[in-house]
C-alpha cells in the first residue's frame, strides 16, 4: 500500500491516484490500472485497510450537494408535492396499492408535513447539514412515500432511496458543509474509500445489469422500443440511415453497448472522457425522450464520482480569488480522520509539523470492519436482487418481479386494447360491468397481478355500498407487449375477489405470454407495410375455450376479421348465427353490433381486425375541402358568396375571431385543428429564450401551487381549519396559473382543450 503523506494525491478510480512524489518506487502496473495491488486482497486485513484507505472527500462532498439539490427539485415534481391533495384527498374512495396492505396514507396535512421532512432532508443532505438527521428525515419519509404506491415505482426512484441511504452511513460532510463549519474535526477530512467504492459499484450496477437485461431478445431484435426512432432527437441519423434501421442500431443496439460498457469505460482513465461524453450525451437525450424526472441530472451528477477525488480541487482552484468564497473549498490536503486506517509509516500530522489534530488509527478498529463489512454485503446484496424473481414468485407476470429493483429500465413496452370489468352480484347472480379505472388514480393494475389482486379486494368492498351482495370481480385485459399479439394476461373466468394469491407461489391465474408466436412479428410489418394509410389492423391471439366479445362503432364502417392460425367461431349476437372460419379465411363485421370470436382449435387461435375509420376519412375529405376553401379566400380567388354557415372563415382569414358564429360542428372542429396546428407551429419555431421563458413559468406556478398548498397545511396543523369559505379562496389563490397571454389567434379559449 502507499505511503500516504503531504503531498500525496489520493484514490484513483477504486483506489489509489498516485504516492508520494521523489523517491517513491515505481508503481506495479495493477496499481496504475486499478488503483490497488494484489496484496491489498490477500487476506481480511488487507482488504479491510483497503477499503478505509484515507481518500479526499472533495467528489464525494460534491455529490452530496448534488444529490440532495436534485432530491429537493424532484419532491416537487415526480414525488407529487404539488398536486399531494389531488392524490391523497380525505374522505375519498380511492383504491390504493401499497406494497404492504396495511400500510395507509395519512390524513391530508400530515402528508403534507411528511413532504416537509423529506424536503428538509433533502436541503439538509444538499448543505451538509447535521448530516446523519437529514439522511434519516429523507430516507424514512421517503421509503414511506415509496412503499405506500407501488403504481409509481420505477428504478430510478428506487435508486434514489438506495443513494440515500448509502449517504446517511457516509462520511459525505467532510467536504463544503455546515458541518464542517461547526466542527473543525469534520472539515476537510479524509473519508475511507468504501464510500467511493459503494457508490460508484452502485452506479456500475445501474449501467451494467439494464445491460444485462437489455440482452433479451425483444431488446436485440429491435422490438421494445421501436416508436422512439421517430423522435426529433434522432433526425440527425436519419439522414443516413431508415428509420427502421436507427431503431435497430441506434436505439436499440447503441443503448445495449453503452448500457453495457458504461461502468467500464467510466472506471479506468484512458476511457474515462470518452464515457463521459457519451454518458452525459445519452442522459441529456433521455432527459428529452422520457418523462423520468431528475433520473438523467442525477446520473449527470454521479459521473464524476468515478474521476480522481480530488478533482473539484483542481476545477474550483482555477476561479478567480473573489469568488472562492461562495465555491467549494481548494486547500489541497486533507486532515486525517478517524474513519480511516493510514499506513503504519504515517506519524505526525499531514504537513509534518507537530501533532495531527485527530489521532490517525494504524490499525483497523470495530468500526472500519464494520465498514467494509457492510461494503461486502450490500453489494452482494445489489447484485442478487434484480435476479431474485425465483422467491417473489407472486410478483412475476410477463416480466419479472417488482419493477422497481430489476434494472430492467425501457426493456418493455405494453399496449393495452381491451379491459373489461365484470361484476356479480353473489347473491342474486345479477351481472353489471364497470368503467376500467374507477374509484383509482391509475392504470397500472392491468400489468400486475398482485395490483389486481388489490383492486378487486378494494372494489368489492366499495360495490357493498351500492346494494350489491358479495361481489364476485372478472377481468378481461387484452395486452400487447413488445409489438406481439394482443393476448388476454389474466384468466377472464376467475373470481379475482377469492382467487389465491401469494408472493411466495406462482399466480395460477395468469395466463402464459405466448411467446411462441413472436416470430409472427415480422409477418405484421409486412400486413402493415401492405395497407394504405386510412386502413388500421389489430392482432389477436386467444387460447382454446375462450371467447372475445366486441363492438364495431357505427364509425368503422368497413371492418372485417381474418384467421391467421386456428380455428375460430364467429358469433353475430343480433342475428343469432355463427361462422366457422379457417386460416386466411376473412368475414365482414357488421357496424353497429356486437360479435363474438370463439377459439375452437385445440391450440391457440391468432386473427386480425382490418377496419377503416368511415367517418374519420369523410372527416378529412370535408377538412381539405375547406382548407382549399380558406386558401381561395385568403389568395382573393374565391368568387361565389358563402353558405352563412361558412361566413366564419372570412373572420379567421381577416385575423378575427370568429366568437359564437361557428354553428357548423365540421367547421368549428376544422378551426380548432387549425388552432391546434398553428399553436404546436408557434411552439417548435420559438426561440430559446421563449422556451426557456416557458419552462421557467410552468416550473414556477407549480413548486409555487406545492409550497402554498404545504403552508395551508402546516397552518391548519397548528391552529385549525378556517372557515369553508378561507379556505376555498386559499387553495384557488394556491391554484393560480400563469394568464394568458394576448393574442389575435382565433379561438383562443378553446385551443388548450382540444384533443384529436
Amino acid at each position: 500500500m502507499k505511503k500516504m503523506g503531504g503531498d500525496t494525491k489520493t484514490d484513483s478510480s477504486a483506489g489509489g491516484r498516485s504516492g508520494a512524489q521523489g523517491d517513491a518506487p515505481q508503481e506495479s502496473w495493477m496499481k496504475r490500472v486499478f488503483g490497488f495491488e494484489k496484496s491489498d486482497l490477500s487476506s481480511w486485513e488487507q482488504l479491510v485497510r483497503l477499503l478505509n484507505r484515507p481518500t479526499d472527500p472533495a467528489a464525494l462532498g460534491i455529490f452530496r450537494f448534488m444529490f440532495g439539490l436534485l432530491m429537493a427539485v424532484d419532491i416537487t415534481q415526480e414525488r407529487g408535492l404539488s398536486h399531494l391533495d389531488y392524490k391523497y384527498l380525505d374522505g375519498t374512495p380511492v383504491c390504493r396499492f401499497p406494497l404492504f396492505n396495511f400500510l395507509q396514507p395519512l390524513p391530508l396535512d400530515w402528508m403534507y408535513l411528511v413532504y416537509v421532512v423529506m424536503f428538509l432532508g433533502a436541503v439538509g443532505i444538499m448543505l451538509g447539514c447535521v448530516h446523519r438527521l437529514s439522511c434519516l428525515m429523507f430516507i424514512s419519509t421517503y421509503w414511506y412515500v415509496f412503499f405506500l404506491d407501488k403504481t409509481a415505482w420505477n428504478n430510478h426512484s428506487y435508486l434514489y432511496g438506495l443513494i440515500g441511504f448509502q449517504l446517511s452511513l457516509m462520511d459525505a460532510n467532510r467536504y463544503w458543509s455546515i458541518d464542517g463549519l461547526w466542527n473543525a474535526k469534520k472539515k476537510n477530512a479524509h473519508v475511507p474509500l468504501w464510500n467511493y467504492t459503494i457508490l460508484r459499484a452502485q452506479i456500475f450496477i445501474v449501467y451494467f445489469i439494464a445491460g444485462i437485461k437489455k440482452l433479451d431478445s425483444d431488446w436485440v431484435g429491435g422490438y421494445s422500443m421501436q416508436h422512439l426512432a421517430h423522435h426529433w432527437l434522432f433526425d440527425p441519423f436519419k439522414l443516413i440511415l431508415p428509420v427502421e434501421m436507427v431503431s435497430l442500431l441506434v436505439v436499440h443496439g447503441g443503448g445495449l453497448v453503452l448500457d453495457l460498457t458504461a461502468g467500464y469505460l467510466l472506471f479506468f482513465d484512458a476511457t474515462r472522457p470518452f464515457a463521459m461524453f457519451f454518458v452525459s450525451y445519452f442522459h441529456c437525450m433521455n432527459s428529452q425522450l422520457f418523462s423520468i424526472g431528475m433520473f438523467a441530472y442525477t446520473m449527470l451528477a454521479s459521473s464524476p464520482i468515478f474521476c480522481y477525488p480530488d478533482w473539484p480541487r483542481r476545477f474550483f482552484g482555477g476561479f478567480p480569488s473573489v469568488l472562492k468564497a461562495v465555491l467549494p473549498p481548494a486547500e489541497p490536503t486533507p486532515q486525517s480522520s478517524t474513519s480511516c486506517v493510514y499506513p503504519e509509516t504515517a506519524a505526525g500530522s499531514a504537513d509534518g509539523q507537530g501533532p495531527p489534530p485527530v489521532p490517525r488509527p494504524l490499525k483497523p478498529g470495530r468500526r472500519h470492519r464494520l465498514g467494509a463489512l457492510f461494503t461486502l454485503l450490500y453489494l452482494s446484496e445489489q447484485f442478487f436482487l434484480p435476479y431474485s424473481h425465483f422467491i417473489t414468485q407472486g410478483y412475476n407476470n410477463w416480466t419479472n418481479g417488482l419493477y422497481g429493483y430489476s434494472w430492467d429500465m425501457m426493456v418493455h413496452t405494453r399496449t393495452h386494447q381491451h379491459v373489461k370489468i365484470t361484476y356479480r352480484d353473489g347473491k342474486t347472480g345479477d351481472i353489471g360491468y364497470l368503467n376500467p379505472g374507477v374509484f383509482t388514480q391509475t392504470r397500472r393494475w392491468k400489468d400486475h397481478g398482485d395490483m389486481l389482486k388489490q383492486y378487486a379486494t378494494c372494489l368489492s368492498h366499495n360495490l357493498v355500498h351500492y346494494n350489491i351482495t358479495e361481489p364476485q370481480i372478472f377481468f378481461d385485459i387484452w395486452v400487447s407487449i413488445n409489438e406481439r399479439f394482443q393476448q388476454r394476461i389474466f384468466d377472464p373466468r376467475v373470481d379475482i375477489v377469492t382467487a389465491d394469491w401469494s408472493p411466495f407461489r406462482p399466480n395460477s391465474w395468469l395466463m402464459p405470454l405466448l411467446v411462441d408466436l413472436s416470430p409472427w412479428r415480422t409477418k405484421f410489418q409486412e400486413i402493415e407495410g401492405s395497407l394504405d394509410n386510412q386502413t388500421e389492423v389489430v392482432f389477436i391471439a386467444d387460447f382454446p375455450g375462450l371467447h372475445l366479445e366486441n363492438y364495431v362503432s357505427k364509425d368503422l364502417g368497413n371492418t372485417s376479421v381474418q384467421v391467421l392460425q386456428g380455428q375460430v367461431s364467429v358469433e353475430i349476437v343480433e342475428e343469432k348465427t355463427n361462422y366457422t372460419l379457417q386460416p386466411g379465411d376473412l368475414m365482414k363485421l357488421p357496424a353497429g353490433a356486437y360479435h363474438k370470436v370463439y377459439t375452437v382449435s385445440d391450440r391457440p387461435s391468432c386473427y386480425m381486425y382490418i377496419y377503416v375509420n368511415t367517418t374519420e376519412v369523410a372527416l378529412q375529405k370535408n377538412f381539405t375541402r375547406l382548407f382549399e376553401l380558406q386558401e381561395r379566400i385568403r389568395n382573393g380567388t374565391e368568387t361565389e358568396p358563402l353558405p352563412p354557415e361558412l361566413q366564419p372563415l372570412v373572420s379567421v382569414v381577416e385575423g378575427k375571431d370568429p366568437g359564437v358564429n361557428v354553428t357548423d360542428p365540421v367547421l368549428r372542429l376544422f378551426l380548432r385543428r387549425q388552432q391546434r396546428m398553428h399553436d404546436v407551429k408557434k411552439h417548435r419555431e420559438a426561440s430559446l429564450s421563449e422556451k426557456m421563458h416557458r419552462f421557467s413559468v410552468k416550473k414556477y406556478y407549480m413548486i409555487r401551487r406545492g409550497f402554498l398548498m404545504t403552508a395551508i397545511a402546516m397552518r391548519n396543523l397548528m391552529v385549525g381549519l378556517p372557515p369553508l369559505e378561507q379556505l376555498t379562496q386559499e387553495v384557488a389563490y394556491a391554484n393560480m396559473k400563469e394568464p394568458p397571454a394576448a393574442t389575435d389567434d382565433p379561438l383562443p379559449d378553446e385551443a388548450a382543450h382540444l384533443e384529436l
